[in-house]
């Protein structure tokens, strides 16, 4: 039984804590949704870049391929530059991708925005943060 790609891509960053919350993000899908295969991309900085770990799929015995960007918001990167690594225009969500086995479908994804669970998040490091006072301090 054939598994989905799921290609996660991220911005890079010079300093390494960028690129390890992207593989440990795609770590933790992995672990947990086997039904993905699941590799990472930056877009700037890191290795490998996304169009290397596009093209790492080709081989891989996947039905449909989901490009899902980590990025908060849509900017230039999420509304120009990967879609068009991906060979689609911008505004296009869907298209094909060519793997060993002929072509799949790809999808694109959004960018998280504003999602309840990006507020529930904030919350939690609001009172992560708030769990430091302590009455000695004031």
């Amino acid at each position: 039984m054939s598994k989905t790609g799921l290609l996660l891509c991220g911005h890079g960053s010079t300093k390494p804590y960028n690129k390890e919350l992207i593989t440990k993000t795609a770590a933790l899908i992995s672990e947990n949704h086997p039904q993905f295969i699941v590799k990472c991309g930056f877009m700037e900085f890191n290795e490998p870049d996304i169009k290397t770990s596009l093209d790492a799929f080709t081989t891989e015995d996947i039905s449909a391929l989901a490009v899902v960007p980590l990025f908060l918001a849509r900017g230039v990167h999420i509304d120009e530059d990967i879609p068009g690594i991906l060979g689609l225009s911008e505004g296009q969500k869907t298209g094909t991708f060519s793997t060993k086995q002929g072509m799949i479908p790809l999808v694109y994804a959004d960018p998280i925005g504003e999602n309840p669970l990006l507020a529930e998040l904030m919350v939690s490091s609001a009172e992560v943060a708030l769990s430091r006072i302590s009455e000695k301090n004031f």
